[in-house]
């Protein structure tokens, strides 16, 4: 099996692509108190159907796959891999590693994440390959069964960070003369509202979008999944909602086998003690999916960390990574940002 879906290694020729493909933003609707509240109403109906059928789940192999690349041969490299693991979400059902040598699965100790470290020397081709195969289970998140909120999470995910401050009024450039409900749910969907209105799902090539800095998405109007979501998690965190980052990768709402172009990113947010889904880049490039998003995500994708400013285990050199998806990798204590990819899914039937 392995063998007849995975190509060797040194075939991997896959291109960087981050998130999905571009599509245009539907005109922004009127952000009127009734139409916000005939809006909330209907996500409320929405999520209470939500709350009588079962979450469909889907079962799956997934290969993260690639090399770490551009290296003079014999150079020694230090690597720290995302390791998906099990959440609320998820259960990975098996797993094996292929690395050169000898490695090491740690946690990280703010956010808990899981992460596999090796040190290799780049072979004649200049690249150090690394292979981590899955078969993961995952099912549907529906807003009638989130996941409890810990005390200590509310206070760790109300923290600014260097892309997603708290001190910059974001809100008042989001939310303009809207004024937030008391209830969460109905405040949560205001600000998800205000976010998509405000910003448009567009990757134009030379700009600045991907890192995730909701300053700049809130200034520039545009950007990827993570500058809607970083933009999103700073106007919860002003307004003291607890708001968190979770990142992995999207797969083809197709069952079969195939390739995963890039990453994908969504954001929870809590309330009434439980952590609600939004994927509000996906609404905005699907707008009949719009309803949906608010308190929902699809079984169509795998989480492998959460949280931004990541201090990794054992402690890399060159400063806090802003979010890890991709591998990350160290040469002589200096980040080193090339490597080639091949990330693959195939559905058990």
């Amino acid at each position: 099996m392995k063998q007849a879906l995975y190509p060797a290694l040194t075939c991997l020729t896959i291109a960087l692509a981050a998130c999905s493909t571009e599509q245009t933003k539907p005109t922004p609707e009127d952000t009127s108190s009734a139409e916000n509240e005939s809006t909330t109403l209907a996500s409320e109906e929405s999520n209470t159907e939500d709350s009588t059928r079962t979450a469909a789940t889907r079962e799956f192999r997934f290969l993260y796959a690639g090399a770490i690349s551009e290296l003079t041969p014999g150079t020694e490299v230090s690597i720290w891999l995302p390791i998906a693991t099990d959440t609320h979400e998820q259960q990975i059902l098996d797993r094996e590693v292929n690395v050169p040598g000898e490695f090491t699965i740690n946690q990280e100790e703010k956010f808990g994440n899981t992460i596999l470290y090796f040190t290799a020397e780049a072979n004649k081709q200049g690249e150090v390959p690394f292979e981590v195969i899955y078969q993961i289970s995952r099912k549907e998140a529906l807003a009638a069964n989130g996941e409890t909120a810990s005390a200590e999470q509310n206070a760790l995910f109300t923290q600014p960070t260097s892309f997603v401050p708290t001190d910059q009024n974001l809100s008042a450039d989001v939310l303009g003369e809207i004024s937030l409900a008391e209830q969460r749910m109905t405040a949560g969907r205001q600000i998800y509202d205000a976010v998509n209105n405000h910003m448009k799902y567009d990757k134009p090539a030379g700009q600045d979008w991907g890192r995730g800095d909701s300053v700049w998405a809130c200034g520039n109007g545009f950007g990827n999944c993570t500058d809607f979501h970083s933009l999103f998690i700073s106007v919860c965190r002003e307004q003291h909602i607890p708001a968190r980052f979770e990142i992995g990768f999207p797969l083809p709402t197709k069952r079969g086998q195939g390739a995963v172009g890039g990453y994908h990113c969504w954001a929870k947010f809590v309330a009434d003690d439980q952590w609600v889904p939004v994927d509000i880049s996906e609404a905005d490039k699907d707008p009949d999916m719009n309803e949906y998003y608010y308190g929902n995500l699809t079984e169509n994708r795998v989480t492998f960390t959460i949280g931004r400013e990541l201090d990794l285990t054992p402690t890399q050199q060159a400063g806090p990574v802003n979010f890890l998806v991709y591998p990350y990798a160290e040469i002589d204590g200096k980040a080193h940002a090339s490597f080639r990819k091949s990330f693959e899914y195939e559905d058990i039937q």
